[in-house]
């Protein structure tokens, strides 16, 4: 399947924003086609290009570059502060119970595969909290908001899969690849059904934080809105 080009959402002196297309990773420790390679070549003269969030290859959205050590920095201490957030949708064939809350369950590497994670007990176990949503159901999918607190490994794909309602086409963690309507119609899901649709980060101008905040959304794909419409979903847009 071929791989999308980046979008630039947002540039100034301090960041880069670009919408990641699906099945392209972010970083690449072989030295391999990725977003950051691909932010270099789209922004040669930035002092200092870092990514400050990851995405995982099929997942698509809003990826963040520091473009300065001191955005670097400034970033960092928002994330652990709370101060940067993020907001993805997600589809689900099932709907979690209670349709709104946090989900809270430490998670760890898979003992049977090391580059999966899960809410067992398990090596390198590390706190994490989603909080979630449900935006709007059909008679087969569901809509998620999801906001994650802390930033682990596949964080919100284990977490709603733990809950019940792994993501369409997650099947590293259970869901489903196809959905079968009632008239017997079938909705595939060639990935995995996520998308950062909006940041909220500290704002800079020229360079510099200003106490402010800035809002950056990007609308879901055009993959993710054919299979929520084909599910039975209206229009798949920001709320």
């Amino acid at each position: 399947m071929t791989r999308g080009e980046p979008t630039v959402v947002w540039r100034d002196e301090a960041l880069l924003v670009l919408d990641k297309p699906a099945r392209l990773p972010t970083t690449s420790p072989s030295g391999g086609d990725c977003l950051t390679a691909r932010a270099r070549a789209i922004d040669p003269h930035a002092p200092h290009l870092h990514p400050t969030s990851r995405l995982d290859a099929e997942v698509t959205g809003l990826v963040t570059f520091a473009r300065t050590r001191a955005a670097n920095r400034v970033l960092l201490e928002a994330r652990a502060q709370g101060r940067y957030r993020r907001l993805y949708l997600g589809i689900a064939a099932a709907s979690p119970e209670p349709p709104e809350g946090e989900w809270d369950w430490p998670i760890s590497i898979d003992v049977r595969d090391a580059r999966l994670r899960t809410v067992e007990p398990g090596p390198g176990t590390r706190a994490a909290r989603t909080r979630y949503r449900v935006e709007a159901r059909t008679a087969a999918a569901t809509l998620l908001a999801l906001r994650p607190r802390t930033g682990r490994t596949h964080q919100l794909r284990v977490h709603a899969a733990a809950a019940g309602a792994p993501l369409l086409g997650d099947v590293a963690y259970g869901g489903a690849r196809r959905v079968v309507l009632p008239g017997g119609r079938v909705v595939t899901a060639r990935r995995t059904m996520l998308h950062c649709a909006r940041l909220e980060l500290p704002a800079f101008a020229e360079g510099h934080p200003t106490g402010e905040r800035k809002v950056i959304e990007a609308p879901p794909p055009e993959d993710m809105r054919r299979a929520w419409e084909a599910l039975g979903g209206g229009a798949l847009v920001l709320g």
